[in-house]
């Protein structure tokens, strides 16, 4: 029972794979849960405490893959009372560009909406039909009205995602920002979590 469990956000399945992958580290496994729930993060505690009551005694530890993703602490405490770590952050944006860059573009421009590879990947389904955009287009404004900018923060150089990138900008009448962050961050954070463990 040597494995390391990461209970992960669904948005970050491929990337954690790809470091997982990257630094061959075989003793890791990842079970993830729907990216869906950072439409209703009330949901993630318990779904977080759920998922780890079904691995206890699997693993030789647990690690969650998430931030707080909107939890207001709650995750927290669930994180807390079950003895366990979660990688570091208010949200899944600071893993790829660190706390600091992270702070830089929010002061920059507060008014400001952020993709990753995933969201960009997946915006229609998590953004326009999971608000109900597609149903209520009018929701789009009262939801985005004081957005002023759109980030991309790109984990790859993907022309595809790039181009989903820039038309959910478009949609939402956005100014287009891209930044290529990589996986430094999250790898960082990955590895030194995974070392605490040991």
């Amino acid at each position: 029972m040597d494995a390391v469990l990461v209970i992960a956000c669904g948005a970050l399945a491929h990337d954690l794979v790809r470091v997982k992958n990257l630094n061959q580290w075989d003793h890791l496994e990842i079970q993830c849960l729907p990216a869906e729930l950072h439409n209703e993060p009330q949901k993630i505690p318990d779904a977080i405490r759920l998922k780890v009551n079904e691995n206890r005694g699997k693993y030789r530890d647990i690690l969650i893959g998430y931030s707080d993703c909107g939890t207001g602490g709650l995750l927290d405490a669930v994180i807390q009372e079950e003895g366990l770590e979660r990688l570091p952050g208010a949200h899944c944006y600071e893993m790829f560009t660190g706390e600091a860059g992270f702070k830089k573009l929010h002061e920059a421009e507060p008014g400001t909406f952020y993709l990753t590879d995933f969201l960009a990947r997946h915006f229609d389904r998590l953004v326009i039909k999971g608000l109900g955009l597609d149903r209520f287009p009018e929701l789009k404004d009262t939801y985005f009205t004081h957005y002023r900018k759109l980030v991309f923060l790109a984990q790859l150089n993907d022309e595809e995602v790039d181009r989903k990138a820039k038309e959910a900008a478009d949609f939402l009448g956005l100014e287009y920002v891209r930044i290529e962050t990589g996986d430094q961050f999250l790898e960082s954070a990955l590895s030194v979590k995974i070392g605490t463990l040991r």
